[in-house]
C-alpha cells in the first residue's frame, strides 16, 4: 500500500491535474522563470557583445597593441630535418643528401629574383626603411625590399644546384626570427652572424665562408612591421658555407646574431640570438 501511495505522490508531483501543475508550478509561474532567464541571457549577452565591440575599437587590424618585447630574437637554420637540429648525410650516398638540397630549394624559391623584382623594392642598403604613420592616417600596405636569391652567391642554388653537399662542403641558410618594430643595431652598424665549433670540436670546423660578406644583415630589411601591415616583406638571410670541416666526425656548431644593441641570450633558452645544431658528413 506505502509502495502504491509513493508511486501515486510522484506522479502527482510530476503532473497534479487538480491544480493544474507540472513538477509543483504552474504554466504561468514556468513562464515567469522562463521570460526571466531569456531577459537575463539576452542582458549578459549584450554586455558581452558591448564589451568585445569596445575592446575591439582599441585593436589596430595591422598591429598587435601589446606584444611581448624580446631583447633577443632567435635564429633558426635551413635545412631543418627535424626538431634536434642534426644534419648527418653520406657523400657517396645520393639519398642522404639531396633532401637537404630538396629543401633548401623550396625554401629559396620566393627569394628567386623575379619573383623580388615583382613583390619588393630595390631599397638603399646600410639604412632602416622606415615607413611610419602619419597621425591617424595609417601608411598601409607597407614596402618592402628585395632580397635576392644571388646575394647568397655560392649557397643560392644558382650555380650549384646541390649547395656543395655532393662535395663535402654544405651550405646551411640562418634567418633571424620576426619582431615587429625592431631595429637591431646602433649607429648604422648592421647585425651580423658569426659560427664556431663547440669547445669540444673546435679544431674540427675548419674554414668557412660566409653570404652575404661578414654574415650581415643589412639594416634596409628593418623595421618589420606586421604580416598584415607588410605582407610582401622577405626576411634577410644569411649563408655559411662550410669549406673543409672534419669528416667521419660528429662536429657541432653554434651560430649567434652580433649586435651593438641585441643582449647575449640566456643559456637557458638555446634559440635565444643563437642556434646551435650537429653536422656529420660521413665518406664511407
Amino acid at each position: 500500500m506505502s509502495k502504491d501511495g509513493e508511486k501515486s505522490g510522484w506522479k502527482e508531483y510530476i503532473w497534479n491535474s487538480r491544480t493544474r501543475e507540472f513538477l509543483g508550478r504552474t504554466a504561468s509561474s514556468w513562464g515567469l522563470i522562463l521570460l526571466f532567464y531569456v531577459v537575463f541571457y539576452i542582458f549578459l549577452a549584450g554586455l558581452f557583445a558591448l564589451t568585445m565591440y569596445v575592446m575591439l575599437q582599441t585593436l589596430d587590424e595591422h598591429k598587435p597593441t601589446w606584444q611581448d618585447r624580446l631583447s633577443t630574437p632567435g635564429m633558426v637554420i635551413r635545412p631543418k630535418a627535424d626538431e634536434t637540429y642534426e644534419i648527418v648525410y653520406n657523400i657517396d650516398k645520393t639519398e642522404t643528401w639531396d633532401l637537404y638540397a630538396q629543401a633548401l630549394d623550396k625554401f629559396l624559391t620566393p627569394y628567386n629574383n623575379s619573383v623580388q623584382a615583382e613583390k619588393n623594392n630595390a631599397c638603399t642598403p646600410d639604412q632602416y626603411f622606415l615607413q611610419e604613420d602619419s597621425g591617424d592616417v595609417k601608411n598601409n600596405p607597407k614596402r618592402s625590399c628585395q632580397f635576392n636569391r644571388t646575394i647568397l652567391e655560392d649557397c643560392s642554388g644558382i650555380n650549384d644546384r646541390y649547395y656543395g653537399y655532393q662535395e663535402g662542403k654544405p651550405c646551411i641558410i640562418i634567418k633571424l626570427n620576426r619582431v615587429i618594430g625592431m631595429l637591431p643595431g646602433n649607429n648604422g652598424q648592421a647585425p651580423f652572424v658569426t659560427c664556431g665549433a663547440k669547445r669540444e670540436d673546435s679544431d674540427k670546423i675548419g674554414e668557412m665562408m660566409f653570404f652575404p660578406p661578414n654574415g650581415t644583415f643589412n639594416l634596409m630589411y628593418y623595421p618589420y612591421y606586421g604580416k598584415k601591415a607588410q605582407v610582401n616583406y622577405s626576411q634577410p638571410l644569411v649563408a655559411v658555407k662550410f669549406l673543409n670541416i672534419t669528416t667521419n666526425q660528429d662536429v657541432n656548431i653554434e651560430c649567434r646574431i652580433n649586435a651593438n644593441n641585441i643582449p647575449v641570450g640566456s643559456e637557458r633558452d638555446k634559440f635565444a640570438g643563437r642556434v646551435s645544431f650537429k653536422l656529420r658528413i660521413n665518406t664511407n
